[in-house]
């Protein structure tokens, strides 16, 4: 057996490759036929197939399938999908380490509903306005908040006044 060059190798890489690419484009072609071919048997209609219909609101908000299912974002064409969201699965995992990368796999749906989406807000922290301290002459305090303590109800029983009081 004879050592082959990298040139050599790389060579048949892009011939295998083509080759490749031409059955798969062969195959391809073969199941859009079989695809066009029962849509025209069964009358199908591109809303029961999932495409068409609903407002233009509706779709830009809807990153999830009719049935409530998540979009697959990733898709390696044999079946295997991923939404994107948690733990990437072993076949994206194994197909990264084999030299792919994830946009690879990207699937014209899932990038279009990920667009889509809204990007997420945090929540504003609710700002709680500035609490007035209450001091009485005895060096008694209270923060303004929950119940009113003995001291200031007794202060104000007495005449004086909250304003009086704020410290």
């Amino acid at each position: 057996m004879s050592k082959k060059s990298y040139a050599q190798i790389q060579k048949q890489i892009e011939v295998l490759q083509r080759q490749a690419d031409e059955l798969r484009s062969q195959e391809v072609a073969g199941v859009v036929a079989r695809i066009k071919e029962a849509i025209a048997h069964y009358g199908l209609t591109a809303q029961q197939l999932g495409y068409g219909g609903g407002s233009l609101r509706a779709k830009a908000k809807a990153p999830k399938a009719a049935g409530g299912a998540v979009v697959p974002a990733y898709s390696d064409g044999l079946g295997n999908t991923w939404s994107g969201r948690g733990p990437r699965p072993q076949w994206l995992k194994a197909a990264v380490a084999a030299g792919k990368s994830p946009e690879d796999f990207a699937s014209p749906a899932g990038a279009a509903a990920a667009k889509a989406q809204k990007p997420v807000k945090p929540k504003a922290s609710k700002k709680r306005s500035p609490s007035k301290a209450y001091r009485d002459q005895a060096g008694n305090a209270w923060a303004g908040r929950g119940p009113r303590p003995q001291w200031l109800k007794d202060a104000l029983a007495a005449g004086q006044t909250l304003e009086q009081l704020a410290a």
